[in-house]
This record gives structure tokens, sequence and C-alpha cells, in this order.
């Protein structure tokens, strides 16, 4: 294919699928069954393995490697698992996506995604669009991030650990609990009031923002049974009336873990969930 530009000191085995426009830049290495879209750049010393597949116009940053083994102490290196990276992704330096655990299964993420330098992406995340991961943020096995979520720089999140959407995570926070959708949480799962600059950004409507405050409140600011209170409020006559709202109320309604909550209803009370 003369649109593909591979550069002579990188190794692209021939059972590789490149799409028009791909560069493949100096020492790069692209294993077989991997396949690649339309103008994507693979920087010098990237390595994509095998049973990656890459979408269109995405950027892969030098010395970063998509399609790495899990680091699962289980895990059967003969497992035929997979990585797949939307189109529009942006990927920086040294950054780590593994394959998942399972048999025929994919860890993913999404269109227009960015993953800053020294991010980790472990096994069978599932990443919604325009998620950002600052840089050294990691991502335990399957962790799932909805769209538009900010995560900062140096913040770890558990394995099994769910993530709504446009939620925003501070630097090194350290994140065992389900994170509930547009809601900021710094520390250790404390969440501290709604992502108010991203809904604002998002072009939410006053009226979503205005039901969202009273959901937070309803929701996080208090103790209690947060599913229970979730099925309540969605068979009663104030169920929320927005998209945003409803989307807020449904988060509670599955997971396995516990729920970030207010800094105030945790301040001072120390719970074996701590340590």
């Amino acid at each position: 294919n003369m649109t593909v530009e591979i550069h002579p000191t990188a190794l692209v085995d021939p059972k590789s699928e490149l799409d028009d426009g791909v560069l493949v830049e100096p020492y790069a290495i692209v294993e077989a069954e991997t396949t690649i879209g339309k103008g994507t750049k693979v920087e010098a010393h990237a390595i994509i393995k095998r049973g990656t597949s890459i979408g269109e116009s995405c950027t892969i940053g030098h010395f970063s490697v998509a399609g790495g083994l899990p680091q699962h102490l289980s895990f059967d290196p003969n497992t035929v698992s997979f990585v797949d990276i939307g189109d529009s992704v942006r990927i920086g330096e040294g950054v780590t996506i593994h394959r998942s655990i399972h048999e025929e299964k994919n860890t993913i993420v999404g269109d227009h995604c960015f993953l800053m330098g020294n991010s980790h992406v472990a096994h069978d995340c599932k990443m919604g669009k325009a998620v950002l991961v600052a840089n050294g943020a990691l991502l335990g096995g399957h962790v799932e991030l909805g769209n538009e979520v900010f995560i900062g720089g140096g913040a770890a999140l558990h394995q099994f650990v769910r993530v709504g959407d446009g939620a925003m995570l501070g630097g090194l926070a350290e994140i065992s609990a389900d994170v509930p959708p547009q809601i900021t949480v710094a520390g250790r799962n404390l969440a501290s009031g709604l992502n108010l600059i991203g809904l604002k950004r998002r072009g939410a409507k006053r009226e979503e923002i205005a039901e969202l405050k009273n959901l937070y409140r309803h929701f996080l600011s208090k103790p209690g049974n947060l599913k229970g209170r979730a099925e309540e409020l969605l068979e009663s006559s104030s169920v929320p009336k927005t998209e945003l709202g409803l989307n807020f109320t449904k988060f509670f309604l599955s997971g396995d873990r516990n729920f970030a909550r207010s800094r105030n209803l945790s301040k001072n009370k120390v719970t074996q969930e701590d340590f």
C-alpha cells in the first residue's frame, strides 16, 4: 500500500493490517493480528501488540505499549484476548494498556480519549468517549468509566470501580468506591460537590444543574442505603425530570461497591472501608 509510511527501522509484521495514511516511526513494533485505522500515527519506539485494534486519526506515543499481558497472577498468556482503541484517541509517552484476562474479551478505550504520559489502563477496563486521564494515573482491572470523565494526575482507581459520566477525580485521588456521574471527588472517595465547571462547559441547562444539586444532597450528604433510596425515588412522584438527573439516580441501582460520599458526612468517621 503506497500511502502507508513505515520507517525502515520499524518492525511491522506482514500479518498486521494498516489502513491508508498510517505512519509508523523509527523503531516502533507492530505485531501480527493488529489493525490500525486511517491516518493513525505510531510514534518512535511505540509497541502495538497482537490482538490490538486502533481506530482512525490516533496518535500512539513514544514508548507506549498497547495490548500488553495482563498483570494477573493466574493469567495464561495463550488466552486470545484484545484491546480495542477507538477513533481520534491520543496516547502519550509510556502509556500501558493491557488486554483482557478473558478469552475473546476486550479492554476498551472509547473515541476521543486522551491518555497522558505514563498512565496505566489495566485488563478489562471499559472507557467511554472523550475521557481524559492525566499523567501517571492508574486504572485497576475491570474499571468502568463513563463519557467525558476527567482523572487527575497520579490518581489511583481500585479494580472494579465504576465512574459515571462527567465526573472529575482530583489529582492523587484514591478511589475504591463507585463515583456517581457529574460530581467531583478528591482524596479518598470524598465527594466534594458537582463538577460545575465541566457541566457548564458541556452546556448543561440551569434546570439540569438545579436538579443535580438536589439529587446530590439527597444521595450523598446523608447516610443510608443508596440503592434503596434510588429505587424509592424512581417509583415516586418526584422522579427526576431531566436526563442528567435520571442518569445520576440510576447509577445507584447497580455496582457491588460503596459510593463516594460527601465530606461533611464522612468527617471523623473511621470505618473498615478506610483501610
